[in-house]
């Protein structure tokens, strides 16, 4: 298990999406962030106290979590006399960057001789199966999007609260390495083998209580020609009852695709409930989750009006607003 609490390593983020994995640790588990430490250069700021991995210490971290997601999840040699420093002041290091922390010769020989652990939390602990279709028992929920980091997990996240605080039975279903660091388990989707890919999901979500909800995770979009095969395998092998579209509005092209625009809610829509309904004939979009992190007050609210009049069904920003519409069409099911 990875010891809490932590310290957050923002590195040389270039901005605040690139540090979404320091930002959802301290949103949904902010007991466990200590503070941060961020490199010159660093463009993130989760409000959190900076700190020196000495103070760090003292404070009662016992993990710096690289807090970064940078495109291809490359652990960047800038970062390395950090990450070296830390495990020698007696910091177990995490990370979920497709480059394994287990596979830098200098960090694993510094590790062995403080005596630290190096956590790797995007390798697959389970040998998946194929994924066979059959129908599972219980109700599943799937966030999809327009296109990547738009709140899909925060939309799964808000959605998995708002159930139990009704008293409805609801279990968040990570799928990607901030969801995991947050809950303490998952399927690093995005590391497992492409034909296992749509198994490991139904293994994620097997088998339930007629009323009980898996919540799951989106990755991807199925617009992103990057991240598609990921989204797919939700589609399918989430094998979902119903499907919240996640979009958001603020952004003039794809993330990492300056010449791809993003596509449409309908797009998105009518795309993701065809595929979802080769799994699941009765398969339907209760919502939409906006993400008006970047819109004042009054026009965010102004937005999700228009939605909800243009597209006739309930919108809302689930973190900022609350996910009681979309809980409630779910309810409705």
């Amino acid at each position: 298990m990875i010891e809490t609490p932590y310290l957050l390593f923002l590195g040389d983020a270039p901005d605040q999406l690139a540090a979404k994995v320091a930002q959802g640790i301290k949103d949904w588990r902010p007991e466990f962030a200590v503070g941060q430490f961020r490199m010159e250069g660093c463009k993130a700021d989760m409000k959190l106290t900076d700190m020196t991995l000495e103070e760090a210490k003292a404070a009662g971290a016992k993990t710096l979590v690289i807090g970064v997601a940078n495109r291809g999840g490359i652990i960047s040699p800038a970062w390395k006399k950090v990450l070296v420093a830390a495990l020698e002041e007696g910091f177990d290091l995490a990370s979920g960057l497709h480059n394994l922390l287990r596979d830098e010769p200098d960090l694993v020989a510094v590790a062995e001789a403080c005596g630290r652990t190096l956590h790797d939390v995007r390798i697959p602990s389970v040998k998946y199966p194929i994924a066979n279709g059959v129908k599972r028992t219980g109700k599943r929920c799937l966030a999809v999007g327009t296109d990547c980091s738009v709140g899909k997990m925060y939309t799964a996240l808000c959605v998995e609260k708002e159930m139990r605080a009704r008293g409805m039975d609801a279990d968040f279903r990570a799928t990607g390495q901030t969801g995991i660091l947050i809950t303490g388990d998952g399927v690093p989707l995005d590391a497992v083998i492409a034909d296992f890919m749509a198994g490991s999901i139904e293994y994620l979500t097997p088998d339930n209580d007629p009323n009980h909800w898996d919540i799951i995770e989106g990755q991807g979009s199925l617009f992103h020609v990057s991240y598609s095969g990921v989204t797919m395998a939700l589609v399918h092998g989430g094998q979902p009852d119903a499907l919240i579209v996640c979009h958001e509005p603020t952004r003039d092209h794809m993330r990492g695709l300056p010449g791809y625009r993003l596509p449409s809610l309908t797009a998105v829509r009518d795309m993701a409930l065809t595929l979802a309904q080769v799994a699941n004939p009765a398969c339907v979009v209760v919502g939409y989750a906006i993400n008006t992190q970047h819109m004042a007050e009054d026009e965010a609210k102004a937005y999700l009006a228009s939605v909800e009049a243009d597209l006739g069904l309930p919108a809302t920003d689930p973190f900022r607003f609350g996910a009681g519409k979309l809980v409630d069409a779910l309810e409705a099911i």
